[in-house]
């Protein structure tokens, strides 16, 4: 009895600090529940920033263009090295296309051009609102009766929704391409049977999976990438000044990061 007494205040403890961050989490997700509702709304009001739109789209679209380009080149050249290795075992040559495609279309695609996408643009994203809600810019937008969400949310929202299905597109199409030259021109591969193949695998379900994909993986990211720059000041441990804003920073990368592929197993078990 004396030594349950003696352990009870720290199991009190521990339970305690449990709570309180259970409490913190709940707390949070409201919070970002309640953010990603206000920026949906924005894409409703009038007047809509048409020019802030174009703007983002070439940032987050046009920008990511290089960064894109070189990752599926080297991940279709990988997919083909080691498919052309692992099917010519079994004398399977002949399905290097069709693996490569679906492969790049249903998975790697939408995944890696996300994962892109929040560590190039998402961070900027971040670290512009967090910045801006530091310096009161923020505040001062609401003291003018603007619509923060509207006039400064929603339009990266929308312009990641357009910018990462393209993107996307983009990247099968390079990564297909870079099977091709690893498969067909450097191993030998036969050109015919791998097109016909890919002809004959990739169907318009697959093409569905894959868009749908980059259309949640585009929201994900700017939510949270925005979302944490817009809290930054309510973000446990976070700091003051260009520290908080560098930790939060980091925080969101890593947090779409891992959105992206819980989303990414989620949407295939449902819509496989």
């Amino acid at each position: 009895m004396n030594q349950e007494q003696q352990h009870a205040p720290a199991v009190l403890r521990l339970a305690g600090k449990i709570g309180d961050q259970a409490l913190y989490i709940l707390t949070d997700l409201g919070r970002m529940g309640i953010f990603l509702y206000f920026s949906l709304l924005g894409l409703c009001r009038h007047p809509f920033r048409c020019k802030e739109l174009i703007k983002q789209v070439g940032f987050i679209g046009a920008g990511s263009i290089t960064v894109i380009f070189f990752t599926s080149l080297s991940s279709g050249m990988v997919l083909g090295l080691q498919g052309y290795y692992s099917l010519h075992k079994f004398g399977a040559e002949g399905m290097l296309g069709s693996a490569v495609a679906l492969t790049l279309i249903m998975e790697l695609g939408p995944v890696l051009t996300a994962l892109m996408v929040a560590g190039r643009a998402g961070s900027a994203m971040c670290a512009e609102i967090g910045i801006m809600r530091i310096s009161e810019q923020i505040d001062a937008l609401e003291c003018m009766a603007i619509d923060p969400f509207r006039y400064l949310i929603s339009p990266k929202l929308l312009a990641a929704l357009i910018s990462v299905p393209l993107l996307t597109a983009v990247f099968d199409v390079v990564g297909i391409w870079g099977g091709y030259l690893a498969g067909v021109k450097l191993m030998g591969a036969n050109s015919g049977a791998f097109f016909a193949g890919m002809q004959q695998s990739v169907t318009n379900h697959d093409l569905r999976l894959g868009v749908v994909k980059s259309f949640v993986f585009g929201l994900l990211l700017v939510w949270i990438c925005t979302g944490r720059g817009y809290f930054v000041q309510k973000i446990r441990g976070a700091g003051f000044g260009a520290e908080s804003v560098s930790m939060v920073t980091t925080q969101a990368v890593v947090m779409s990061s891992i959105a992206v592929l819980v989303f990414d197993v989620l949407l295939t078990a449902v819509l496989l």
